[in-house]
């Protein structure tokens, strides 16, 4: 058991430090210019590819469960990054709107970092961690409310209970 833990905690912090390098990683690269070739040397491989604008490709990369951001890198048909954006923000949320579709929701925000389905509600809850401010204690969650379509039912934004428990 104690094995285990400490595999999980060093696989927590290799996540972190990889979080860490993404303000390097964002600096290398310039929208217009860097190819997707250049993407993928500093990101690695997409957690997910989407259909993008105009036959381009929508990169996907979570840095969720322990990070607070998600990144999503279009790639246009020239095979030149055209937008890399992070996704996680108050504007973003402010977009979901009730009967919106779950996979609408994740092309917009990427991988959640907790699926909880509740089933004496016939719901599933999607949570993702993000900063709403400079700051550690800035941390938030944000969660969206899904029925058993699939489909948003409502949406909240709390402080992170983490802080509170410590952690």
């Amino acid at each position: 058991m104690f094995r285990g833990w400490m595999l999980a905690v060093g696989l927590g912090a290799i996540l972190i430090g990889l979080a860490g390098c993404d303000p390097q990683r964002i600096s290398e690269l310039e929208e217009g210019v860097s190819t997707e070739a250049d993407v993928r040397a500093r990101f690695g491989a997409p957690d997910r590819i989407w259909d993008g604008p105009a036959g381009g490709r929508v990169f996907e990369y979570p840095r969720q469960p322990e990070g607070d951001q998600n990144y999503m890198i279009t790639i246009g048909p020239d095979g030149k990054m055209s937008a890399l954006r992070q996704v996680l923000t108050p504007q973003n949320f402010a977009t979901i709107q009730p009967g919106m579709m779950m996979e609408d929701v994740r092309r917009l925000l990427g991988r959640p970092r907790a699926q909880l389905p509740v089933p004496a509600q016939r719901q599933t809850h999607w949570d993702w961690r993000y900063r709403d401010g400079p700051n550690r204690e800035d941390t938030k969650i944000f969660t969206v409310v899904f029925d058993a379509d699939w489909r948003v039912v409502q949406t909240r934004s709390v402080r992170d209970p983490a802080l509170d428990a410590g952690r």
